[in-house]
């Protein structure tokens, strides 16, 4: 737990306006969004997605989600989102920050349908074997697997496209893959990259190509990959909403 240099997970929360960081993640993401003007709008505009996209699974039947690099708790969280259209829904989160497991403790309490989970995505095989993902999520029937502004954390070396398989291959058929992902398909970010190289994990942008290959595997559900603004929107997305490099994708295995 590195609380000297700025933690992605800390910069997102701040720019969704949360509590939860400190004076060195404060000055990363004023430097970010110096180097992408467009970031505020952006991180805000993949939490839509993501809230929309919990609906989504909600309303298609998945009664339990596995939510990896769930990040600091902002409300509406996945669990709050989900339940409400469906109170028995189950959530496990799981995340390699340890201030994030204690915030997501703290917010959780004793709840038995939802758990956090102190482990990470590059070793998938230790987060579906982890006992309390297993006490919350049963893995032969549908799950929501959410993996949203995480991967872009991961370098080509971490093999990402590895890690995606191997999660996909405990799902049973009739889950679902929810993935969101930074790209520099608009606008050169070469500065934005540059503030993550200073903080406690890289940013590796994608392209559309490198991004939709994550979703081998799976059948993508209208619209396919878009920019996060444009899937399924709720409401008509601003002339900004063009700038924004975030994709998001929902598709289930089949």
């Amino acid at each position: 737990m590195d609380t000297s240099r700025p933690h992605p997970a800390r910069i997102y929360d701040y720019l969704l306006g949360g509590k939860d960081n400190y004076e060195v993640d404060q000055r990363a993401a004023d430097e970010l969004v110096s180097a992408a003007p467009e970031a505020r709008i952006g991180v805000r505009a993949n939490r839509a997605f993501l809230q929309r996209a919990v609906r989504f699974l909600v309303g298609s039947g998945v009664r339990q989600i596995l939510d990896i690099g769930t990040g600091l708790p902002t409300s509406p969280n996945v669990h709050e989102t989900a339940q409400e259209l469906a109170p028995d829904v189950r959530v496990a989160y799981v995340d390699n920050d340890p201030i994030v497991k204690a915030h997501a403790d703290a917010l959780l309490g004793h709840s038995g349908a939802n758990s956090i989970v102190l482990s990470d995505l590059r070793d998938p095989r230790a987060v579906v074997d982890h006992p309390d993902v297993r006490r919350v999520i049963d893995f032969d029937e549908p799950v929501g697997l959410l993996l949203v502004a995480v991967l872009h954390f991961l370098t080509d070396a971490e093999k990402p496209g590895q890690v995606i398989a191997a999660l996909r291959d405990a799902l049973p058929k009739g889950s679902y893959l929810v993935l969101s992902h930074a790209t520099g398909d608009f606008a050169d970010r070469t500065a934005a990259r540059a503030v993550y190289n200073k903080a406690t994990a890289t940013l590796n942008l994608r392209t559309r190509a490198e991004v939709e290959r994550f979703f081998d595997g799976f059948e993508l559900i209208e619209p396919g990959l878009a920019q996060v603004p444009f899937w399924r929107p709720d409401t008509e997305p601003s002339a900004a909403a063009r700038e924004i490099g975030f994709y998001g994708g929902v598709a289930r295995k089949v």
